[in-house]
């Protein structure tokens, strides 16, 4: 049996895993993301946790290589411009510098959020489709494209931003990445709290959400036991995020948009929200691609990562 590292790099943590060339999930651990001093630990030390891993597994010769996904962008070459959450202030081969650490090993790099895609691609929800794109809804809005069964990263590697989508430019509060009205300003779990807030604002209509603290879980809590309000808020969820998948749909025309992230837990029931408005707004040609929930939950970076160095 042959076998990879698949490595996903957080702000606070990196999730390591061993996974067989067949896709199986050998072992899995986390380490501390050590971003003091510039961030300068970080890849010595995935470094040591992975070389620890060989011996202890006695598996020297049966390693094809490593991937790591990273939360910036990242090009094919495996350059990073920068990575805010590690500290990184600079541009660098990070694929060369970890291999140089690891004798020489393999190393395949890219975007944390390209490279989930590809895990859900692989071995998640994406596995019986083709072309695939996927939507991670988190605090932001993430995403990578599969084109092909391979990650479409762009020039610089910042293909698949979809959160960054303009859809609202005449929106007064600015985007964190310093635009405005991007797609992330209403589909994130943040997004949600802000339209929430703004109904609550609005008027004076009894409803749960006044009673509890406003988060992207409970607004979707209180639109499962009907709350008139919370739904209101789903529908302009919906009608965001449908109407942003429709102008990729456009540009990508994907068979599978699958989604994933914190508020992709709330399941199956956010789906018609989406779709109504994603077949709305849709190009006729491209109005048959489903919508789905992710499955790999935090495992898809990993499974992804070691994807990559499989596949090269």
């Amino acid at each position: 049996m042959r076998y990879a590292f698949g490595i996903d790099v957080g702000g606070t943590s990196v999730k390591l895993g061993l996974v067989n060339t067949e896709g199986e999930l050998i072992d899995k651990w986390e380490i501390p993301t050590r971003t003091e001093d510039g961030g300068r630990n970080v890849l010595p030390d995935i470094a040591d946790s992975v070389k620890a891993k060989i011996t202890e597994k006695g598996i020297t010769e049966d390693i094809v290589g490593a991937g790591i996904g990273l939360p910036g962008p990242v090009d094919e070459d495996g350059v990073i411009r920068k990575a805010v959450n590690l500290h990184w202030d600079r541009t660098f081969n990070v694929a060369d510098e970890l291999s140089g650490m690891l004798g020489g090993m393999k190393v395949k790099a890219g975007n944390d959020a390209n490279v989930a895609a590809l895990g859900e691609f692989w071995q998640g929800a994406g596995k019986n489709y083709g072309d695939m794109v996927m939507v991670t809804l988190g605090t932001g809005v993430g995403g990578g494209i599969i084109h092909n069964g391979r990650i479409y990263a762009g020039v610089t590697g910042a293909g698949g931003e979809i959160g960054h989508l303009c859809l609202v430019p005449d929106e007064k509060t600015a985007c964190n990445c310093g635009n405005h009205g991007c797609l992330e300003q209403y589909a994130s779990a943040t997004g949600i709290v802000r339209l929430t807030k703004e109904e609550l604002d609005a008027s004076d209509e009894d409803s749960e959400l006044r009673h509890t603290e406003v988060s992207a879980k409970s607004m979707w809590e209180a639109v499962k036991h009907g709350d008139a309000l919370a739904i209101r808020v789903a529908e302009r969820f919906g009608f965001y995020l449908g109407w942003g998948l429709a102008v990729i749909a456009g540009v990508v025309n994907p068979e599978v948009f699958v989604l994933g992230g914190g508020v992709s837990k709330a399941g199956e029931m956010i789906i018609p929200y989406i779709e109504e408005h994603f077949k709305k707004h849709a190009f006729h040609a491209c109005r048959d691609a489903k919508i789905v929930i992710a499955t790999l939950g935090n495992n898809a970076g990993i499974m992804g990562a070691a994807r990559m160095a499989i596949d090269d």
